[in-house]
């Protein structure tokens, strides 16, 4: 994470990673969102990049450790960024989220304590739930990608 001086009023930076996670049932593609324990916004796993860290490796470190999933198969050539900014405090900040899709071999979750809830829904559904506009642009870039295959 960067980020300039902590003092009050002034920006900051944030970069975080994560992944669109989708799995197949009953011949429908599902997508995992969670629920945040603050603020009860809905959106896909995701955290922040460490300094030693490349995106891809933060963004499956996240997955691990929001949703216990550690077998997934990333689809090569996906890559997704969201930006957007938000207040934290009287400091303003401005944020930037690398997805990456993979499909996921299980469709057990394992919640971290960030996150009260979990759901597989289909695209439409997912949409419906996703807080963000960014999260639904997202999905839908995603969700061309795969219809491509």
């Amino acid at each position: 994470m960067k980020s300039t001086s902590p003092s009050d009023g002034e920006e900051g930076e944030e970069r975080s990673a994560g992944f669109v996670l989708y799995r197949r049932r009953d011949g429908q593609r599902l997508y995992l969102v969670l629920r945040h324990r603050n603020g009860g916004h809905w959106g896909f796993p995701k955290g922040h990049i460490e300094p030693d860290e490349d995106e891809l490796v933060a963004a499956r470190r996240e997955i691990t450790e929001e949703t216990g999933i550690e077998r997934l198969r990333p689809l090569p050539g996906f890559r997704a960024t969201s930006t957007y900014r938000f207040a934290r405090g009287p400091r303003s900040i401005s944020k930037s989220v690398v997805y990456f899709l993979a499909e996921a071999e299980t469709g057990r979750v394992r919640l971290s304590s960030e996150h009260s809830d979990a759901a597989w829904l289909a695209a439409d559904d997912a949409k419906r739930r996703l807080t963000y506009a960014e999260g639904r642009r997202v999905l839908d870039e995603a969700e061309a990608r795969l219809e491509q295959r």
